[in-house]
């Protein structure tokens, strides 16, 4: 009786608090390394700029976003012009990784990879995709998108802003707040 409860017990005793669900173990050998590397990305470059850009009010963008690129963090489930082509759970991974740090700097690295760098590679042209993904992923050009609008929020089923084709251009007609990662 007593052997059957000392077993019962191991098996809480053997709980890991930093992976309860013990998805550690279903990790691909690619996603492990994936994982490791953007984090050691994340403390090495990320992690020393929190304080001061909480203090100063200011991110340096332009260099956060080229490091991830060079890090090979931006769009890493695309295949093709420069990105990894890894998996949508390394992709969160990397996510989870960057957001330890900071949310915001997952949320520069999220918008530049799902909300800019996937619609090109699903929906644009190839001349589109070679003239803006590359670049992208680099961190040489950084993306943004326009979501929230003054009498909708960020409910997308009541936006009102639209594109209209004028030929060689589009027109937007609307009013919305545009998120971008940039500062002047």
């Amino acid at each position: 009786m007593l052997s059957r409860s000392v077993r019962r017990l191991s098996r809480f005793s053997a709980f890991d608090w930093r992976d309860p669900l013990r998805v550690q173990g279903l990790l691909q050998e690619d996603e492990v390394l994936i994982r490791d590397s953007a984090a050691a990305f994340a403390q090495q470059h990320l992690a020393p700029r929190v304080v001061q850009a909480f203090r100063n009010e200011a991110q340096e963008q332009r260099e956060i976003v080229a490091a991830m690129g060079d890090a090979g963090l931006l769009g890493p489930t695309i295949e093709e012009y420069g990105c990894a082509g890894a998996s949508s759970v390394a992709y969160g991974l990397i996510a989870r990784e960057i957001e330890r740090v900071d949310s915001g700097y997952r949320s520069i690295m999220s918008v530049q990879s799902s909300l800019v760098m996937h619609p090109i590679h699903e929906f644009g042209t190839d001349e589109q995709k070679n003239m803006y993904l590359p670049a992208l992923a680099r961190g040489e050009l950084v993306g943004c998108f326009g979501l929230t609008e003054p009498d909708h929020g960020s409910d997308p089923a009541g936006m009102e802003t639209n594109a209209k084709d004028d030929g060689d251009f589009f027109v937007l007609n609307g009013t919305k707040t545009w998120y971008c990662s940039l500062s002047s």
